[in-house]
């Protein structure tokens, strides 16, 4: 078992130089270099001048680009297009007792009625979290709501903690509660919601479609529609197989993180399909370019063989990114959850 302290600097930029620190003791013949013999696991994103050798200011460059410093809150960086509408807000976390960040897309409508609109909630990729890490897909969705193509909605987009979209108990990053149990509640009651299934959807990509896969999975009575994207599920399936353990690899014996058994998006689609529930309606997309893809379409098979019905995106010629696969066909995700919305079941 990996001790918090290892877990909480493989994860979080504060403690950037106890996890350098942790990496370069695997230099064994103590050269000050790490060969890929001594560091298999993505040695060659490291390895930047493409010596054959890592070394520590590599590493350093490395962690400030992949590891940045963890906040719950996260205003909106200047100079960033975005349409109107959108706006960075945040609620007092009752578990936490500190505030937590969300950014939020209100349509035109909002503004022009009284009536309440439903809700898409958006799971961003990577981790550690942060709300504005993916909010230029609102572009993509003022653009399809004012030229009336999809009906109004409100998007809102999640910060998902230390793991993001995981309960990490011991690393006091509670990212599924903090979403489900205490976002959605003060968005309803803040916002002009329809504050039930038939209004809410949720969406991710990457991380953000395994938050996605394992919460729609976990809490079908909140949401009306689902649309995990890119999600990591071969990596999940390795959760699933190592009693909720994150390995870095097939095979691979070192331990990245210690998930609580049970959580993952395997054991939780099979719990789904055997307890009865309101009928979630799913649809997972994808680019064929992207590392997920072949993963994801196996997961797809795993569904229908336990008998649950789900839709395919499949985005031709598209790597792992959602911007690239809203260019193409974001509109067809929008337009699923405003069907479903419309249909209110």
């Amino acid at each position: 078992m990996v001790s918090p302290a290892l877990i909480l600097a493989q994860v979080m930029s504060q403690d950037t130089l106890r996890m350098i620190d942790n990496v370069m003791a695997r230099d064994a013949n103590g050269d000050g270099v790490l060969k890929p013999d001594e560091l298999n696991q993505g040695f060659t994103t490291i390895d930047k001048n493409s010596d054959g050798a890592i070394n520590r200011e590599e590493l350093e460059a490395f962690a400030k680009l992949y590891y940045p410093e963890f906040k719950w809150v996260n205003p909106i960086p200047k100079g960033l297009e975005l349409p109107p509408g959108v706006k960075h807000g945040t609620f007092d976390s009752p578990s936490m007792k500190i505030p937590v960040g969300y950014v939020i897309y209100l349509p035109p409508s909002y503004e022009e009625s009284t009536k309440r609109l439903p809700v898409v909630y958006y799971l961003h990729g990577g981790r550690p979290g942060g709300e504005t890490k993916t909010i230029k897909l609102t572009n993509f969705v003022h653009a399809a709501i004012s030229e009336g193509k999809v009906a109004p909605a409100i998007y809102v987009y999640v910060n998902g903690g230390r793991v993001s979209h995981y309960n990490m108990p011991h690393m006091d990053s509670m990212g599924e509660d903090i979403f489900v149990k205490e976002l959605i509640p003060h968005i309803d009651a803040t916002y002009r919601t329809i504050a039930e299934r038939k209004g809410r959807a949720i969406e991710g990509f990457s991380q953000g479609g395994r938050g996605t896969t394992r919460i729609m999975f976990k809490y079908p009575e909140l949401f009306v529609s689902a649309a995990p994207g890119g999600p990591g599920y071969a990596t999940e399936k390795r959760v699933s197989q190592n009693n909720g353990v994150e390995i870095s690899g097939e095979g691979a014996k070192e331990i990245h993180l210690d998930f609580v058994s049970g959580a993952d998006t395997f054991t939780r689609a099979r719990g789904y399909a055997k307890n009865s529930h309101p009928k979630l309606n799913i649809m997972i997309w994808v680019g064929t370019k992207g590392f997920n893809y072949e993963a994801t379409l196996e997961y797809l098979g795993f569904l229908y063989g336990l008998g649950i019905d789900a839709e395919r995106l499949i985005v031709p010629d598209v790597p792992h990114s959602p911007i690239g696969n809203y260019e193409k066909r974001g509109l067809e995700l929008m337009q699923f959850h405003a069907r479903n919305f419309a249909a209110g079941s």
